[in-house]
């Protein structure tokens, strides 16, 4: 899920226990839905695609902007010392 106003997250043990009751007890996505207490109804049906195309493991991706890398120390470093300088400069005044 996006970071979309009015979107929802859920946790990982409540997608999972959709997928329990869709397998294990046969539950059609409306009745998990209803029985979850899901806001949106196409939710069971994203998550039961997701753990067939990835199984488990696809519920435990992190989400979001991936944080920078820093790719070399040199350039990190020119970085720091040049925010500095402009700090110093324009900071004080």
């Amino acid at each position: 899920m996006s970071g979309k106003k009015g979107m929802r997250r859920y946790p990982v043990e409540v997608k999972l226990e959709a997928i329990r009751l869709f397998y294990e007890e046969g539950k059609t996505c409306a009745e998990i839905t209803r029985a979850l207490n899901l806001h949106d109804p196409q939710r069971v049906k994203h998550w039961l695609g997701q753990y067939r195309r990835e199984g488990e493991t696809g519920f435990n991706k992190p989400t979001g902007r991936p944080w920078k890398q820093v790719q070399n120390e040199d350039a990190e470093l020119k970085r720091l010392r040049m925010e500095n300088a402009l700090l110093k400069k324009f900071g004080s005044g």
